[in-house]
């Protein structure tokens, strides 16, 4: 492994704020890193100081001599007068007819839908989004040793995530990455980075390694802290203090990830929310009956469906870009007007539509009296919460809430949006790609308050851990003029997608020539066209992808699983060792016995290193079992 690029003790401020100070990191052939932190903790400012985009203000930034490097990051454009074709294909030396021709370039220009966008278009014709897309397209058409991208993902459908993961990983290439995304950061990062408080915090693996790891630090940070409080932990810790440190960093154990879980209640009570939603609402939410939907330029979406929300129903619904979602998402708010059948609204129905497009403020008015303007006080389930705590709990600093709106960062403004909506509480809730601009903590932040959150939702949204994390059922629109049940959910429509365009790389989505017998179920509450509800269930029972064949035989498979039994028995067996020593060692402790702790504390890292090697071992040949 070769070096390619160092920092050292870089410090980087801006104003007064302080968002690097004195970090020291490496960058490594094959590393796939992925950056997290909160919205203007310093993300984007380490990558483009890794980059050389900005100098530091402090330390050393070196690169590897003839290091070769693409990088796209927000604040790149391109020139608005050449054409798509002069900004990714002519840097090549190739000319426009010739792409065809360039595997590599094909599978990019296919893969981000380049193509379709049409190679003789000027950039300045095109939208934000489809800019960011050329110029991606433009780095990973490109011969290079480290690809660094900030928020690659925006813009991009599932299909385009997808693919763009699966790029990365075939590409013998270094990534670092600054996302939001925790399905993606999660496929591709072997390390990740968290930015925090002039800080950079180094874990190992993707977003559920991070999180994992991340409670451990917090777990073993409030155990020090309880240890300090108490003078005979104070002498154990003084004594651990001058053992020699270990030298490599051991994987994230697997018994530290059940200990932390175990006792962790499901994320919702999913019958207790649906009684009160129920309550609140009434049997009638929003329906459609014999519905024909169509698009602002007259293209017809959906013909005769009929689709009943029920009281706290959770929806995510999915599609590719432009194929009609957010039409739907604006039906079933009644803005946008049905070509036949009728729309039917329950009378107690309080709709919350979060947009894509932002809230016009007065620039002038402080954060938290936009907020108030809404409500001074919200329901959240059974618990009161007042728009400062609620605006706290979305990222808001108290400080923050006093900033005029015009002060706001577009991710800010986006938190604000979603923060009066909530305020107006209310029982049917439409949000179209509520992820766009949020960071991860505060991704969590909103899960874990719609977790207690009693009502109706129907959430558009590219960031498919947040689909899988919030919504019930999924709901896909492929383009056939059918909205189409997924009970196997974004793998399902991955499935269905893939098998369509083997069959028919450029036609419509026949959902009959994926399949055309089985009948899936529909929930009591909810009814869409059984047709397409049943070819779904046929695909996904049909599919050849859904059961991949072993490479092991069958006795390989039963000898690996026993060599794995035996391992769990060993580690089963050391597991009271190690407690034992613990309870002795504490005992030890309060009576102020160092021998005995020196002793015992040298035994205990015997045991934990024997445990750790059976542990890598079990981990490996389940890893074989599994390939």
């Amino acid at each position: 492994m070769a070096n390619l690029i160092n920092l050292e003790t870089v410090t980087k401020s801006f104003g007064l704020k302080t968002l690097l100070d004195n970090v020291s990191l490496g960058v490594q052939t094959g590393d796939r890193i992925g950056i997290v932190g909160v919205n203007g903790g310093g993300k984007t400012t380490l990558l483009e100081v890794l980059t050389g985009i900005e100098e530091p203000d402090s330390g050393r930034v070196s690169h590897n001599s003839g290091l070769r490097m693409a990088v796209v990051t927000q604040r790149f454009d391109l020139d608005e007068s050449i054409t798509i074709a002069d900004a990714v294909i002519k840097p090549l030396g190739l000319e426009t007819y010739e792409w065809a021709s360039n595997a590599k370039v094909r599978d990019v220009l296919g893969g981000l839908g380049i193509v379709e966008l049409g190679l003789d278009t000027v950039v300045g014709q095109l939208s934000g989004g489809e800019r960011r897309r050329v110029n991606l397209a433009a780095a990973l058409v490109q011969d290079v040793d480290l690809v660094v991208l900030d928020e690659p993902t925006n813009h991009l459908d599932v299909e385009g995530v997808q693919w763009l993961a699966s790029h990365l990983l075939a590409r013998k290439v270094a990534v670092i990455v600054v996302t939001h995304d925790r399905w993606f950061l999660d496929t591709i990062a072997t390390l990740t980075w968290e930015v925090h408080d002039g800080q950079v915090d180094s874990y190992d693996g993707g977003y559920n390694d991070w999180t994992f790891a991340r409670a451990e630090r917090a777990r073993q940070a409030d155990a020090m802290e309880q240890r300090r409080q108490n003078l005979a932990r104070k002498e154990l810790a003084w004594l651990r203090r001058g053992a020699p440190a270990r030298t490599s960093k051991p994987r994230y154990r697997i018994e530290a990830a059940e200990a932390l879980i175990a006792d962790v209640p499901a994320p919702r009570d999913t019958v207790e929310l649906m009684a009160f939603s129920k309550q609140r609402q009434g049997r009638v939410v929003i329906e459609l009956e014999d519905a024909t939907i169509t698009t602002p330029d007259g293209r017809e979406l959906v013909e005769n469906l009929t689709w009943r929300l029920a009281p706290g129903q959770r929806i995510g619904l999915v599609g590719v870009n432009g194929s009609g979602k957010t039409t739907l998402l604006r039906t079933l708010a009644g803005e946008n007007k049905l070509a036949e059948g009728r729309r039917i609204e329950g009378q107690t129905v309080r709709l919350g539509w979060l947009r894509q497009e932002l809230d016009d403020l007065d620039p002038n008015r402080r954060l938290l009296d936009a907020i108030e303007d809404v409500a001074t006080y919200v329901h959240m389930g059974k618990k009161e919460m007042s728009a400062s705590q609620l605006a706290e709990r979305l990222g808001f600093s108290p400080k923050r809430q006093r900033t005029p709106i015009g002060d706001l960062s577009g991710g800010e403004r986006r938190r604000l949006q979603l923060t009066r909506v909530l305020m107006a509480e209310p029982n049917v809730l439409l949000l179209d790609e509520p992820t766009n601009d949020l960071d991860i903590d505060t991704l969590q932040e909103l899960e874990s308050l719609l977790d207690s959150w009693p009502g109706t939702l129907v959430v558009i949204s590219h960031d498919r851990y947040l689909i899988e994390r919030i919504a019930d059922d999924t709901y896909a629109l492929f383009g056939d003029g059918k909205l189409t049940n997924l009970p196997g959910g974004i793998e399902e429509y991955l499935k269905i997608r893939a098998e369509h365009e083997a069959a028919n790389p450029t036609g419509a989505l026949n959902l009959g020539d994926v399949a055309n017998t089985s009948e899936a179920s529909p929930s009591e509450a909810s009814s869409v066209d059984s047709a397409s509800t049943g070819a779904v269930g046929a695909a996904a029972n049909s599919s050849p992808a859904a059961a991949p064949q072993s490479r092991l035989s069958n006795q390989e498979q039963r000898e690996i699983t026993k060599k794995m039994n035996a391992l769990e028995r060993k580690m089963g067996k050391l597991d009271p060792q190690i407690a034992k020593i613990n309870a002795d060692m504490a005992a030890a402790a309060q009576q102020m016995d160092t021998e005995a702790l020196t002793r015992l504390d040298s035994e205990l890292k015997e045991l934990e290193a024997e445990r750790e090697s059976l542990e890598m071992e079990w981990m490996e040949l389940g890893e074989t079992l599994e390939s």
